[in-house]
């Protein structure tokens, strides 16, 4: 079939969907509802169905009441049971897949259940939508007329007592329909490869010939690749390589800190960045518009939201209410009840919606990954914003950081202490602590109260780290790859002490 016909199907299947995406923006809340119920009645019969009476319930009200919050803690010993081969625990049909999180750099992993509801209408719907939405967009794409460049954080998939775990990634890649075999690269073969360098190397020598036309992966680790496609074709920039290349489907970390360094090397003003915003325990929300980084809520993907707001998140007035009645620009945790088994489950990160009609979003932190020891209340959000206008104001390039507090002492003050690897350093780090210290303070009131005087904290104390530092560590702890990062920010000093002592 001639590669401007496929363009053309593909394009009017894709663009079908968009009217189903039309329903839930026209009726957001009733469709919320009406995915609820039918959540509950598909698990009516299981464990945790007929424990909580789901074959009564039939308002919110009473979903709320009789359902409690859960955290990965609470949900453990049924996912192993599931894992073991166990059925019909939390979702009645079986459950073979478990993705072992890769959101997280502690020790101990996750394995989050992956029904084949949630594989074909969560995942898989969301990346055919995140086409659907750019096609809608871009009417004259030539998307389809060459491949897309996938960079997960695939390993080998491990079966034990009948069900299978490994990262996300490698999950969707094993059951991928053969036809995405021929409308991307690199290959399964070299997609699954375990050792990340090896990997990298392959994945090098697969794609500098191919007609690439789209990018798709974590921004730090992408950015390790293409650079390393540079080194290797000794050209200047991407279009130089691949001059069809026209989209980068991001997603995993924030992009703030890296957008200048895409921006070097992806020198087109018209070239497209779509966020995106998923996780091992669902696919949440697409950017749905050219040249915007707020991204759309989305409500038929199986998965019902709740939402604590931060003001009273971890307090014995903590509220948990559902989409219907969020405000703009709060910080709310995200809760899930989803067609793999998680009911009203927190995953750990917060949003904060930019408009309710419709619903969108921006990602603006983890629940844990903040600090606020003194009572700053620090989010990524702030840090990531500061450090982008610091960046800009003194021409200086970003690769990772990582900040945590200094402990008061007697009579010394806290402080916050900053790890910061940078690509471009600024030229002088004093002038670039006094601005991104007044950054903090423009962004956040409690962070400038605090500040004020030096009353509780003294002015941020930035380390330089050496040239790989954060590369290193996370290959020491077998991490590289995938959505694997080092928190940004910690209420403990665990992470900064143990980069500190490798920054030598």
């Amino acid at each position: 079939m001639p590669i401007p016909l496929v363009n053309s199907i593909a394009s009017w299947f894709l663009k079908k969907r968009f009217h189903q995406i039309e329903l839930f923006l026209k009726y957001p809340n009733e469709v919320q509802q009406e995915l609820l119920f039918s959540l509950i009645d598909i698990a009516k019969d299981t464990e945790i169905g007929k424990k909580h009476e789901f074959s009564s319930i039939k308002s919110y009200a009473t979903f709320a009441e009789r359902v409690p919050i859960t955290t990965y803690e609470d949900c453990q010993a049924n996912i192993e049971r599931s894992r073991k081969g166990e059925n019909n625990i939390f979702w009645p049909k079986p459950i073979k897949w478990f993705a072992k999180s890769s959101g997280t750099t502690s020790a101990k992993s996750k394995f989050i259940p992956v029904s084949i509801d949630s594989l074909e209408d969560c995942h898989y719907a969301a990346s055919k939508d995140l086409l659907c939405m750019y096609l809608n967009n871009n009417q004259d794409s030539q998307l389809f007329t060459g491949k897309s460049l996938r960079l997960g954080g695939s390993k080998e998939l491990y079966k034990e007592n009948g069900t299978v775990f490994g990262d996300l990634s490698a999950i969707l890649i094993d059951n991928m329909p053969f036809w995405a075999e021929f409308s991307s690269t690199p290959s399964s073969k070299v997609s699954l490869m375990s050792e990340w360098e090896t990997k990298m190397a392959a994945i090098v020598n697969e794609t500098i010939n191919e007609n690439v036309t789209s990018l798709a992966g974590v921004p730090s680790w992408m950015l390790v690749l293409l650079n390393n496609i540079l080194d290797k074709t000794e050209k200047t920039n991407l279009f130089e390589v691949w001059p069809n290349l026209e989209v980068y489907f991001h997603g995993g970390v924030s992009f703030n800190p890296y957008i200048e360094q895409y921006r070097n090397i992806l020198p087109k003003k018209d070239f497209k960045y779509y966020e995106t915003y998923n996780a091992s325990e669902g696919f949440f929300a697409i950017q749905d518009q050219n040249y915007s980084g707020d991204l759309l809520l989305m409500l038929d993907y199986g998965i019902f939201y709740e939402f604590i707001p931060m003001d009273t998140y971890g307090s014995k007035d903590q509220k948990i209410i559902p989409l219907s009645e969020v405000e703009l620009n709060k910080n709310y945790a995200v809760v899930i009840t989803t067609n793999a088994g998680l009911w009203r489950y927190k995953i750990g990160d917060t949003v904060r919606f930019v408009s309710i009609s419709p619903y969108r979003i921006k990602v603006s932190g983890r629940t844990k990954h903040h600090i606020n020891v003194f009572g700053e209340e620090l989010i990524i959000e702030n840090a990531e914003d500061a450090l982008k206008k610091v960046c800009k104001k003194t021409k200086s390039e970003i690769v990772d950081y990582t900040a945590a507090p200094i402990f008061m002492e007697g009579k010394e003050k806290g402080a916050h202490e900053w790890l910061i690897e940078f690509k471009t350093p600024p030229k002088d780090l004093n002038y670039f602590n006094e601005l991104f210290d007044n950054a903090l303070k423009s962004l956040n009131s409690d962070y400038e109260a605090k500040r004020y005087n030096n009353m509780t904290l003294n002015k941020p104390k930035i380390n330089v780290a050496r040239e790989q530092l954060f590369y290193d560590w996370l290959k020491q702890n077998n991490k590289l790859g995938g959505q694997h990062k080092v928190p940004r920010l910690s209420n403990t000093r665990q992470y900064l002490d143990d980069l500190l002592a490798l920054n030598k």
